[in-house]
């Protein structure tokens, strides 16, 4: 699978904005594994993809990073009641630092 991950992104608006730029420019975007699933009622997953640069209580500082295959080590994040998904890659912090959108996943 793969996915284009964007680097401090702001919000959820921006990231979809940057992905689909990046998919019209031929971006094919990266490997990624999903380490663990955050699963986020409506009202929490829109505070959540509000503003990307808030600590997340579910991120820990050993998440993230990328794996023996160079896979992007990621957190999937999905909307319970639309299952709209973000996936979150925190490069050992604890906010979201690369975030992409899955339901926009590119092919070789």
């Amino acid at each position: 699978m793969k996915a284009i991950f964007g680097r401090k992104v702001s919000d959820l608006t921006e990231l979809k904005e940057l992905t689909e730029q990046a998919i019209k420019s031929g971006q094919r975007g990266q490997n990624y594994c999903v380490i663990k699933e955050v699963l986020l009622e409506d009202d929490e997953f829109q505070y959540f993809t509000n503003d990307f640069f808030n600590d997340q209580a579910w991120i820990t500082k050993e998440d993230g990073g990328v794996n023996e295959q160079r896979e992007v080590r990621c957190i999937r994040v999905i909307n319970q009641d639309t299952g709209e998904k973000v996936l979150v890659n925190n490069e050992g912090y604890t906010y979201p630092r690369y975030t992409a959108i899955e339901t926009l996943v590119v092919s070789e």
